[in-house]
């Protein structure tokens, strides 16, 4: 299909309009404020293609975004899942990336989660699924007379009592479970926080490993599997070890979930990186900020971080300090020794008697082992709850890239899974033009590639067919910084390749509908399009490519005010 056809569209301040929009060309609506540009843009065009992505999810992911109402339209055709870029100024928040902003990341977490390939993330061996009888084989494999349990995890990290669950578990005859990993009879279970996340096992069977076992074992697996939908668990004093009849490894053991797009969030418990919170680096204390001049003295105001009051607390422990260290604070740092330095820096053990004013009862006389100014500035960093004071802190902490991800923010067993031979993160890292190269370069299964297309396109579509062509090879999805420049100037310009991006992704592999994905962008504030030179626009998008289709007026001055 080439257009995208509206009827009857009746939203906020739209009459029943009927509109014909072509695909694969970038559109601006203009008019007078309050003439409905919004309305259809992003209140009907807009709200109607994310309506779709949503009941594309599972019902489980569903009832975490809550109800996604139809607008007020008899009809639209044509219409792939869309995303938005509003014409405003974002927060500097440092879980925001381009790919977030603009939502295309969403678009990719669930084509990873759809034909996404897990590996290993210690071997890096492909992840394969498990039979019954190999799961089998693995605990019969262990010491005699051990004694242990096959749990069934219902529940993994979700919200809610529960109470249900485990009132059916128990009429079905079971009598234990792990609930939050305590051990306790189903009609003793604990009353459930409905807001906080949590796991419950229910224990198929307590067993003792020996000969004339095996085909119990394997009916309870079989039970275990089926009652959590391809998960079970083997507990015994050493530990638990999680199976799965989907994923895998089978030399080193580690079992995976189904893949599910929020394994594939940096935002999410299940998908960020655990040491860095999906933040991507650690803020730390920079000794160079510190002390930025060597050459200055302690007298001389060397230590940025303390005022060089003579009475005050910090800087007599660090005039304390210099004396038992036989450094005069009159001198430069540079000549001081480096275990000055370093005691300076991180602290030591030596316990020093310092006389100080304080502000609250007057010079007094104490013992203290000083922790050194970067552990300091650290704990406090830590323990102040003033926006104020953390931002003046911030003057003297750097970023260092999380040891753990090495900045990819995800946990390793995200990171493992790649399409086409490329994880996430890897593509997010990319340019535009390289990931759109890399997206029509793919070379996906029928099953993953063509599903659904003979019942929307008749088996003949093709998602990497040519479009436009936009040279920006430095700007990449993942980029942060440029989340705080989608003003209105630069709004066109992420809008066009947002679009790039978007309408190369597999479209069958996102929602089973029809291949191709086009975006309808709308400038939609009254403000901007007055001030907008249409025709440097045309002419811009032109020598990339790319036709600018206006529904009205070029341009349409408003009225003036009247006094």
């Amino acid at each position: 299909m080439d257009n995208i056809i509206i009827k009857g569209a009746k939203e906020n301040n739209l009459r029943n309009i009927d509109l014909t929009i072509p695909r694969d060309r970038f559109i601006v609506f203009t008019g007078l404020s309050g003439s409905g540009k919004s309305s259809l843009a992003f209140d009907t065009i807009y709200a109607e293609g994310q309506r779709r992505y949503v009941e594309s999810l599972s019902a489980y992911a569903r009832q975490f975004l809550g109800q996604v109402n139809k607008p007020d339209v008899e009809s639209i055709e044509g219409l792939s899942p869309a995303i938005s870029i509003d014409q405003k100024t974002t927060n500097r928040n440092p879980r925001s990336t381009v790919g977030t902003v603009t939502e295309i990341y969403d678009y990719f977490r669930l084509l990873y989660a759809r034909i996404g390939v897990p590996h290993c993330p210690q071997c890096g061996r492909e992840v394969k699924a498990q039979s019954i009888d190999v799961i089998v084989d693995e605990i019969m494999s262990g010491e005699e007379n051990e004694r242990f349990m096959i749990l069934s995890p219902v529940v993994r990290g979700e919200k809610g009592t529960q109470k249900k669950l485990i009132e059916s578990l128990a009429s079905d005859g079971y009598v234990r479970a792990v609930i939050d990993g305590e051990l306790c009879e189903l009609s003793e279970a604990p009353e459930l926080d409905k807001n906080r996340r949590h796991d419950i096992s229910v224990v198929v069977d307590r067993l003792t490993r020996r000969e004339g076992i095996r085909s119990r074992l394997f009916d309870s697996v079989q039970t275990a599997l089926k009652l959590s939908e391809g998960l079970a668990v083997y507990r015994s004093e050493a530990g638990e070890k999680l199976y799965s009849e989907n994923f895998s490894c089978p030399e080193c053991g580690i079992s995976f979930h189904e893949l599910e797009p929020r394994d594939f969030s940096f935002n999410s418990p299940f998908g960020m990186c655990p040491e860095c919170s999906g933040i991507g680096y650690h803020t730390k204390p920079d000794p160079d900020k510190l002390i930025p001049d060597m050459s200055l003295s302690l007298n001389g105001g060397a230590v940025k971080f303390y005022n060089t009051n003579e009475d005050g607390y910090y800087f007599t422990i660090i005039t304390e300090l210099a004396k038992h260290y036989g450094v005069d604070p009159d001198r430069p740092l540079s000549e001081a020794p480096q275990k000055f330095i370093h005691a300076l820096l991180y602290g030591d053990d030596t316990v020093l008697t310092i006389h100080f004013n304080s502000y609250f009862s007057g010079y007094k006389t104490t013992r203290v082992v000083f922790e050194g100014v970067v552990n300091n500035l650290m704990r406090r960093y830590r323990e102040t709850s003033s926006d104020f004071m953390k931002e003046k802190m911030d003057e003297f902490m750097s970023s260092v890239e999380c040891a753990s991800c090495h900045g990819k923010r995800l946990n390793p067993i995200s990171l493992a899974v790649t399409v086409g031979g490329k994880n996430i993160m890897e593509v997010t890292e990319m340019s535009v033009a390289g990931c759109r190269d890399y997206l029509r370069g793919l070379e996906l299964s029928d099953k993953d590639a063509n599903a659904h297309f003979e019942d929307n396109i008749g088996g003949t579509g093709d998602w990497r067919r040519p479009g436009p062509v936009y040279e920006i090879p430095y700007r990449t999805l993942y980029t942060a910084g440029l989340k705080n420049v989608l003003s209105a100037g630069r709004c066109i310009s992420t809008a066009r390749e947002a679009w790039e991006i978007v309408r190369c992704i597999p479209q069958a592999a996102l929602t089973g509908q029809a291949a191709g994905t086009a975006l309808t962008m709308a400038i939609a504030s009254g403000e901007t399009v007055q001030a907008l030179d249409v025709a440097a626009l045309r002419a811009r998008l032109a020598a990339a490519g790319v036709l600018l289709d206006i529904n009205k007026k070029d341009r349409q001055e408003r009225p003036p005010a009247q006094k």
